[in-house]
């Protein structure tokens, strides 16, 4: 009877899975099949706020159910969106499901982004539900371990928090022990001085730019490409979204197509970036002659804070500086030199460790022009390289192959070797007529491949020119 039993279960087992396969047989639409699996068989179901808000009437028509719901970015959500994913199903019995409620964001950082100025102000409605929690004192969990930067990077943004230590692999792994090739230091504050006479710009109202920080900006960053930083672990960051259309005006001219330097990771401004990180990021603070809004300090832990490996600033030493809100930041990025440190002869990645100097001489870099004629000489050393080894690629004799005759020799007898000599002798000619014919066309194709070289970045060239056409100065 036991056994009976438990082959009953087994097969009363295969029939419950049946049953929950059928409705795969009769609903034939994806919309339905996502239907039934979101309130049917998902355990866990992940959705913005907006399109909790959009799709809540047909949520709560199909009577989805949940018991426990997480917020990651909660500092950034407004109040009233905070609510609508709280009202996704039905009460039973006059009571939510809802059972635990997680929010997990940093009131540190940045708030809702509110465009109307008077809502903002003084309606406070930038306030999240997360932070008003804060600042009712209601207990909360706060992090005293950070894992992403290295340590020297968290020192510059952990004075905002209470007792934020690092973990153990920040000290222990390999990318967070070596050094930033061709870089003095893990992070430095660049002093721009005014290009031409022009510091900060303002085409359009609050549109600000700043050409030096721009074009430094790009320039270090096609310096990391050609010492073997790979793109996409780059991304350069700025606080007005003038600045940013204007550096990604700049890598478009200076590196465009270039299969040599390709494009950032990201050219954006720091607001947009928050909850994101890199290994290296290039900031560029713009202004010149007033703080700006990078005195909210909230701004300035996002900015300090999105890079894991390297962080290099550029900006006017002098006005920020100055700046109660920002001293604590400042104070540390200022005790290094304000001028860049680089090391040239170093590739990426070196074996050099963090803290131990650079074994290549350090060459420091005065202002933008110095840093922009050093990455031409650099990229166009790299050309004639290139071109100087393809073109001995080119003329090297190709590998000899035997054909089967010369591999394996007909036996000449005495009577034939006379008339063998003279056969040797004409293909010996032949063979000197094709190679005189041949060696200007090896010419031809080397000075082909020659106008099809990418542009060098320092020069200014018209978008539209034909890729094949070569300027007359080179």
């Amino acid at each position: 009877m036991d056994v009976a039993e438990g082959c009953f279960r087994h097969i009363k087992k295969i029939f419950t899975q049946l049953e929950e396969f059928r409705a795969f047989e009769l609903l034939r639409s994806g919309l339905d099949r996502s239907k039934y699996l979101l309130v049917k068989e998902a355990k866990i179901i992940a959705m913005t706020c907006t399109h909790a808000a959009l799709k809540r009437h047909d949520l709560v028509e199909l009577g989805f159910k949940y018991d426990n719901i997480l917020m990651e970015e909660a500092a950034q959500i407004l109040e009233i969106e905070t609510f609508i994913p709280l009202l996704l199903q039905n009460p039973e019995d006059g009571f939510s499901r809802l059972k635990r409620w997680i929010m997990i964001g940093d009131h540190h950082q940045l708030p809702p982004v509110i465009k109307n100025m008077a809502f903002q102000k003084y309606s406070n409605m930038e306030q999240s539900l997360f932070t008003r929690f804060v600042r009712l004192g209601v207990p909360t969990v706060d992090l005293d371990a950070q894992g992403r930067a290295r340590a020297s990077l968290c020192n510059l943004y952990n004075w905002r928090y209470k007792q934020l230590g690092n973990l153990p692999h920040v000290q222990l792994l390999p990318e967070f022990r070596s050094a930033n090739a061709g870089l003095a230091y893990d992070f430095q504050l660049i002093n721009v001085e005014d290009f031409n006479g022009v510091g900060e710009s303002e085409p359009n109202p609050y549109f600000y730019q700043n050409l030096a920080e721009a074009e430094y900006a790009v320039a270090l960053f096609m310096y990391m490409r050609l010492l073997g930083y790979p793109a996409d672990k780059i991304s350069i960051l700025t606080t007005y979204n003038g600045q940013k259309h204007l550096i990604r005006d700049v890598v478009n001219q200076r590196c465009g197509n270039n299969p040599f330097m390709g494009r950032p990771n990201k050219v954006t401004t720091v607001d947009r970036f928050q909850g994101q990180q890199n290994d290296y990021i290039i900031l560029s603070l713009v202004r010149t002659k007033a703080v700006g809004h990078l005195r909210d300090v909230r701004r300035l832990v996002v900015a300090m804070s999105r890079a894991r490996l390297g962080l290099y600033i550029f900006a006017r030493v002098s006005l920020f500086q100055n700046c109660f809100e920002l001293t604590p930041a400042f104070n540390q990025l200022a005790a290094r030199p304000l001028q860049l440190h680089i090391v040239p002869n170093e590739y990426h990645p070196t074996n050099r460790l963090n803290w131990n100097p650079p074994a290549h001489p350090v060459q420091v870099i005065k202002n933008m022009p110095e840093m922009a004629n050093l990455v031409y000489s650099m990229y166009m050393h790299m050309i004639q390289s290139t071109h100087q080894y393809r073109q001995q690629q080119q003329l090297l004799p190709p590998p000899c192959q035997l054909t089967v005759e010369e591999a394996v020799p007909n036996p000449v007898g005495p009577e034939d070797e006379e008339e063998e000599g003279i056969e040797t002798e004409e293909q010996a000619q032949a063979k000197e007529e094709e190679d005189a014919k041949e060696e200007p066309v090896e010419v031809v194709n080397i000075e082909e491949e020659h106008h099809q070289m990418p542009e060098h970045p320092g020069r200014d060239s018209d978008s539209e020119d034909s890729p094949g056409e070569e300027d007359p100065a080179n």
